[in-house]
C-alpha cells in the first residue's frame, strides 16, 4: 500500500492568525514563477526516527488513514494502518521514490537518535548513525534527543570515534567486537547551539548541496527550548538562540555564496487541529485527525503549533521548512511575510512515514520556483522487500545485544500500564517510583530517601504481560523490555527539598493552575510518586487547589526537611519543575533504568497496584 500524493492546499493557514516574533527580514526574490530553464529535484525527508531500527510495534506502528461508525452505529472509530516503519522497509521506500528522480536528496529534521530502542542504544546509537549512512541521508538537523548523553557525545556521533565504556559494563558497549565507528557520512546541522559567549557553533550551522550546478543550502537547528527538556550536564556551556533569528541572519552568508534556495530543517513543529468527520448518517464527528488532515482539510492547532510562528516569520529567501519534534503528519502551507506560498512537513516519527516533495529549479534565478514545490506523506509499509544492508546490520547488533536484552529481571501478573487515574497516577509510574526509592545508590551521610518522584514524560511504553521478545515465558520481563520503557540512562539525584518546597513542584505541575475550560489545566505534568506519599487536589473555577500531602499518613511540614530522589533531568528543573533546582546536599546515584531492573528482580512477581496516591476531589 502506498498512499497518494496530497497537493498543497494555497491558504490552510492565514498569516493574520500566526503568532509574530518581531524578526527582521532580508528580502529577496521568492521565485513565483520560472523565467529561465529549470531542472526537477527531489527532497525525501523525515524526523524523529529514535533508533527505531527494527520495525516499531503497537501504537508507535500506527496511522490513522480514516473514520468508520462503530458496529452499533452510536459512535466514530478511527480506521488505522498498522505495522508502519522499520529502517529495512524505510531504506527500500526511499530507494523506490528515487527512481526516475535523478536529481534527490534525502535530509531529516533532528532526533534520529537518543530514546531509542535497546538495539540501538546499548551501542550509543552507532547502529543508527551507520543505518542512517546506508540509507544515503544527505544531512539531518539536530534535535533535543541528540543531547541524551551531552553534546560531546553528539560531536563524537558526528566525527567518528570509540569509547571506553567497559565494554557493557553498564549495558552499553561503544564499537562492540572491537569494529571501529566512523561516524556519520552526513552532516548535523546545529546552527543555533554555539559555545556560550561565542558565535561558534558545535556543529555546522548549514551544508551547501550542489546538484549538476544547482546550489541549495540547507539550515539545521533545534528548538531555542532545548535547554529545559534535557539534562542541564550535558550541555554545560552552551547556548541555544532563537530560531527565527539564527536562520534570518543565516541568509545573507549563504546568498554570499551564490546560494538563493534555502531550505530550513528544524526540530520544531505542530499538531493538527481535531477533525470533523461526517459520518454515513449525516451526523458531524470530532475525531483524531487522519495522517493527510493537515493541512488538505483542516489546519494545525495555533495552541500547540510553535512551527507557525516560527515558520511565518523566517525570512522570505528561505523556500521551504522541514519540521520535526512533535511527532506530527503534516503537509501545509504558511506564507512566508512576502504572503508567497511556504510548504512546511512533518513526517510523524518512528520511520512511518516519509515525506517526498517535488520542486522545480530555476537556474536562472539560481533559487526555487515557489509555487512549484509539491509535497506528500508516504506511508512506510512492510509490503516491500527489506533492505538487504539494514537487514544485515539489525542482524549482526540483534547478536551482539543478546546477552544483556534477553536477561529475565523477573515476572509480572498483569500488564502494568501508563493509564492514570482521576488524578494522573498511574500503575507503571508507581512502579518505577517505588523502585527509584527502594535504590541504595542514592543514601549518602546516612540519608535515605522517603519520597521519589518520576516525570511521567520518561516513560515510554507499557510492560505488557503477554508480550514476548526473547523467547520468554508470558509474564516474564526481560532487560530489554524494562529499559524500553526508561530508555533515557539518566541518573538517580537525592537531595534536600522542605515540605513547603515539596508543595510547590506539586503546584508546578499544573502551571500555576490557569484553568482553560471546565475541569481542564492548560499544562499539567503530573508527576509519580512513591508509596507512603500522598496528597489530593481540587479543580475550582479560578483555578486548581493543593489539598491535603501527607508522608506515612503525617501532614507534611513546611518547614521541615525531606530528603527526596529523582532522576538528573527533574534535577536540573526539567519539565518546567524549578523547585528541584533549589534542593540542597545534592548526591548522585545510579543510572534510572538500573533501579528499575533490580527493583523488579527483588519483587518478583510483581502485582500492579491499585492507583490511590495522588486523588482528584
Amino acid at each position: 500500500m502506498t498512499s497518494s500524493r496530497t497537493r498543497r492546499v494555497s491558504s490552510v493557514v492565514a498569516v493574520a492568525a500566526l503568532a509574530a516574533t518581531g524578526a527582521a527580514f532580508t528580502g529577496g526574490s521568492t521565485s513565483a514563477a520560472p523565467n529561465g530553464p529549470t531542472m526537477n529535484i527531489q527532497l525525501l525527508s523525515f524526523n524523529d526516527f529514535h533508533g527505531n531500527l527494527k520495525p516499531p510495534t503497537g501504537s508507535s506502528a500506527r496511522l490513522v488513514t480514516g473514520h468508520a461508525l462503530n458496529p452499533a452505529g452510536t459512535a466514530a472509530v478511527d480506521v488505522t494502518y498498522e505495522g508502519a516503519g522499520g529502517v529495512e522497509y524505510l531504506a527500500t521506500h526511499l530507494k523506490q521514490a528515487r527512481v526516475g528522480h535523478p536529481y534527490s536528496l534525502t535530509v531529516a529534521a533532528g532526533d534520529i537518535v537518543g530514546a531509542s530502542p535497546l538495539l540501538s542504544a546499548s551501542f550509543h546509537d552507532e547502529p543508527t548513525i551507520e543505518a542512517m549512512n546506508s540509507l544515503g541521508l544527505d544531512a539531518t538537523s539536530v534535535g533535543n534527543h541528540e543531547f541524551d548523553e551531552g553534546y560531546k557525545e553528539l560531536q563524537r556521533l558526528a566525527n567518528g570515534g570509540c569509547i571506553a565504556d567497559g565494554a557493557g559494563a553498564n549495558n552499553q558497549d561503544s564499537c562492540p567486537g572491537g569494529k571501529s565507528f566512523a561516524g556519520a557520512d552526513f552532516p548535523i546541522l546545529a546552527a543555533n547551539v554555539k559555545y556560550a559567549g561565542t558565535n561558534q557553533t558545535i556543529l555546522p550551522p548549514y551544508t551547501i548541496k550542489n546538484i549538476k550546478g544547482a546550489k541549495i543550502g540547507f539550515i539545521g537547528m533545534t528548538l531555542k527550548d532545548t535547554p529545559n527538556i534535557v539534562t542541564k550536564s550535558g550541555i554545560e556551556g552552551l547556548e541555544f538562540t532563537d530560531e527565527v533569528q539564527t536562520a534570518n541572519a543565516l541568509v545573507p552568508e549563504l546568498r554570499a555564496q551564490g546560494v538563493n534556495a534555502i531550505v530550513v530543517l528544524i526540530h520544531q513543529g505542530g499538531a493538527p487541529a481535531r477533525e470533523s468527520w461526517v459520518g454515513p448518517d449525516g451526523k458531524t464527528y470530532n475525531v483524531n485527525p487522519n495522517y493527510k488532515w493537515a493541512c488538505e482539510g483542516g489546519t494545525l492547532d495555533p495552541a500547540q503549533s510553535p512551527i507557525l510562528g516560527i515558520a511565518a516569520n523566517l525570512d522570505p529567501a528561505i523556500d521551504m521548512v522541514i519540521s520535526g519534534h512533535t511527532h506530527q503528519p503534516y503537509v501545509c502551507n504558511v506564507p512566508d511575510p512576502k504572503g508567497q506560498p511556504r510548504m512546511v512537513t512533518s513526517a510523524s516519527s518512528f520511520g512511518r512515514l516519509f515525506t517526498d516533495t517535488e520542486l522545480t529549479y530555476d537556474k536562472r534565478t539560481q533559487d526555487i520556483v515557489r509555487t512549484s514545490v509539491d509535497s506528500a506523506n508516504m506511508i512506510v509499509t512492510r509490503t516491500v522487500p527489506a533492505d538487504p544492508a539494514q537487514t544485515a546490520l539489525i542482524n549482526r547488533y540483534n547478536t551482539l545485544v543478546a546477552p544483556i536484552a534477553s536477561r529475565v529481571l523477573g515476572t509480572i501478573t498483569a500488564d502494568v500500564t501508563t493509564a492514570g487515574n482521576a488524578g494522573g497516577e498511574s500503575q507503571l509510574g508507581d512502579l518505577i517510583a517505588d523502585g527509584q526509592l527502594a535504590d541504595p545508590s542514592t543514601v549518602t551521610a546516612g540519608k535515605t530517601p522517603v519520597i521519589a518522584f518520576m516525570n511521567p514524560g520518561g516513560i515510554r511504553t507499557n510492560l505488557t504481560y503477554a508480550n514476548k521478545s526473547w523467547n520468554e515465558q508470558p509474564g516474564e520481563v526481560t532487560y530489554e523490555e524494562a529499559f524500553n520503557v526508561q530508555p533515557f540512562n539518566n541518573y538517580l539525584v537525592s537531595m534536600d527539598l522542605t515540605g513547603s518546597q515539596v508543595k510547590e513542584l506539586l503546584r508546578e505541575q499544573w502551571g500555576g493552575g490557569a484553568i482553560t475550560s471546565p475541569n481542564t489545566v492548560a499544562t499539567q505534568k503530573i508527576l509519580q510518586i512513591s508509596k507512603g506519599f500522598a496528597y489530593s487536589y481540587t479543580d475550582t473555577p479560578t483555578g486548581r487547589v493543593l489539598g491535603a500531602v501527607t508522608l506515612n499518613g503525617a501532614p507534611l511540614v513546611d518547614t521541615q526537611s525531606y530528603r527526596i530522589v529523582t532522576n538528573n533531568f527533574l534535577s536540573d528543573g526539567g519539565d518546567g519543575f524549578p523547585a528541584f533546582v533549589g534542593g540542597t546536599t545534592k548526591y548522585f546515584g545510579g543510572l534510572d533504568i538500573d533501579a528499575f531492573a533490580n527493583y523488579l528482580e527483588a519483587n518478583s512477581p510483581y502485582s500492579p497496584t491499585v492507583a490511590t496516591r495522588i486523588t482528584k476531589n
